[in-house]
Order: structure tokens, then sequence, then C-alpha cells
């Protein structure tokens, strides 16, 4: 039986990948994206095109905080599944203009919960982040952790919104799938991210800002290892234990169909090794403009991904020298560079 999945963000660089990977697999994918200008729109045009060359995808162009257009388009597609992905993204954006945020992450959030209230789906999952580890310094950090110490407004949506999925998993027994991404990168990222900044300015002969000295480790993700593993935990469906008891390592809720997953590659790497890897891919040298810490920032992150293998029996391996091959290749067609 072919299954329905409706995705927000699906212009967005998780999104494109997972709606491109879905209906590969046979899936039939509605997409929502508000092709918001944060970065270049034409990017995420040019995502959407691609996927509408299949007939198993369809797309409408709206804002999540428009609830009337949200609750007609997902009640006439009528999904199995729903993965919410949208959001205002970029920690240090929310620095600058913290209320687009509350907009996008809690009221788009909200709506989007209610959708899957209303309609029973089988399965609600949602982007988190590892930004909502924040001061934590125990690592690698692992789901049953506590997580209390966010740094910036986008990790507080963040983890406001695990809790407020967890409270209609409670109550109204919608059985939802939080998963926290680690620094996600590949062809067709967004331009504001480290890896497109670097190649882009290292190609341009700009210099390019290294924060902390390059004295920070981070656990890249490529995103096809990522789109993976949310496809796998689809299948994966959370049920609230009837004896209150949750296995060991498991995040899974004692009182609510709800679990919280890293999808990360556990692996940390100095920044500084990554950009030694884009200069080795482009055959060129950067001109490096060492920083102090940014505002809001962490030296380090690193993925326990130990129950998402137990959940899925995968776990991301991308080395990173051959994800960054993956984007140069992209780039260079993509920028004509």
């Amino acid at each position: 039986m072919v299954r329905r999945v409706f995705v927000t963000g699906s212009a967005g660089f998780i999104g494109f990948h997972l709606c491109r990977l879905l209906v590969h697999e046979g899936f039939v994918v509605h997409g929502y994206d508000g092709m918001t200008d944060y970065y270049d729109v034409a990017l995420k045009q040019r995502r959407h095109q691609m996927l509408l060359q299949s007939d198993a995808f369809s797309r409408t162009e709206g804002m999540l905080e428009d609830e009337a257009l949200l609750s007609k388009v997902i009640d006439g597609f009528r999904p199995d599944v729903v993965v919410h992905l949208a959001a205002q993204a970029g920690v240090h954006y929310s620095l600058e203009n913290p209320r687009a945020y509350l907009d996008a992450n809690i009221i788009g959030a909200f709506n989007v919960m209610e959708a899957a209230r209303r309609l029973g789906v089988q399965h609600l999952l949602m982007a988190s982040t590892s930004s909502v580890y924040g001061a934590n310094t125990e690592m690698p950090f692992s789901e049953v952790e506590k997580a209390d110490t966010q740094l910036t407004i986008y990790a507080a949506t963040k983890k406001a919104n695990e809790s407020m999925a967890h409270a209609y998993a409670h109550i109204h027994d919608l059985p939802t799938t939080m998963f926290r991404f680690f620094t996600v990168y590949g062809p067709w990222g967004r331009p504001d991210l480290a890896l497109y900044k670097f190649v882009d300015a290292i190609l341009d002969g700009r210099p390019i800002d290294i924060y902390n000295h390059g004295d920070m480790y981070r656990d890249f993700t490529y995103v096809d290892d990522l789109v993976r593993a949310i496809r796998l935990l689809i299948d994966v469906v959370p049920v609230r234990p009837q004896d209150g008891v949750v296995p060991e390592g498991d995040s899974l809720s004692p009182v609510a169909p709800w679990r919280v997953v890293n999808i990360g590659n556990s692996d940390m790497v100095r920044l500084l090794d990554f950009v030694d890897a884009i200069e080795e891919c482009l055959g060129l040298k950067a001109e490096r403009n060492y920083m102090g810490m940014q505002t809001g920032d962490v030296p380090a992150t690193w993925a326990d991904a130990e129950l998402l293998k137990t959940l899925t029996g995968y776990r991301p391996m991308t080395d990173f020298r051959d994800g960054i091959a993956q984007f140069v290749d992209w780039y260079r067609e993509y920028a004509n560079k």
C-alpha cells in the first residue's frame, strides 16, 4: 500500500533530499514550503523544480503560520505520516532577529502538531537540533541526558518543540519522533552553512572566518546519511509503554508514545582538519582569518548514535573528506566555478 507523506520545508536543504529519497522509494509526497528569503530563493526553487519532475511529488507554497492554508492543504492531502522540517534556521541569525524564530518555530510547529492530531496520522516526525545540548560538556551527547542549558533562541525554540510534542503525544496518544541533527552538509546545501561559505570564498580568493582560532570540533553528518536515517525512523513508530518501563538507553517517554533520536556521524572532527580537506579538494589554499568564539556557539558537538543504530540497524558512516568532495563537485557545476 502506497503511503502518503506530508513534508514541511520541502524546498529546504534537508527537506529536498528527504522528498527525493521518499519519492524514489515509492511514497507519494506533498511538500509545503514558505520560500522565505533568509537565503537565495532561487536555490529553493531549483530544488522544487527537480522534485516536480516526479508525478509522486506535489507542493504548496505557504507559511506555517498561515493556519487556514496549512489546514486546507494537509486535510486535502490526507497524509499517513507528517515530517516537520520547516523552521527559521540559523543559530547566529537568532541573535539578530529572535522574533522570527518564535513565529516560525513555535507557532508554525504548533499548527503542524494540531493538524497531525486532528487527522490522527500514524506517525509525526519533527526536526530538532544538536544545539539543544547547549552548555552540556559530557560527550558524546546522549538523548537520555538532560538538555536544559540552551545558548540561543534558536536552540530554545527547538527544545520547546520537543516539550510541546511530548505533551501532544501524552494527551492525544500521537506517536511522535523528534530527531536532533548534527552539523549537516552536502550537495544543495544552504549558503549560510560553513562548507558552502568556505568553498565559495576560497574559489573567489576571499578570506574565510575561522572562529575560536580553529579550536572547534563538529560531528559533520552527510545529508544522504541523515535522510536515510529519517526514512528508516518513519517505520519505527513509538508506542506508549504500558507499564511505564523504558529499556536502558532508550529515550522513549514512560508516559507517551514519544522519543528523541540523535542523527549524527558519531565522529568529532576538528574544524581545521575540515578546512584542510576543503583546500585539498579544491587544490587551493585559503586565506584564514582567525577569530574569537561567537556568542551562543559551543566548542564541540559529538553525537552518541547508538539509539539510532538500535532502532534502525543503521548508522551514518560517510567520511567528511568524501562528503566534501561530493559537495565541491555539485558546487562547481551549480555555481559554474
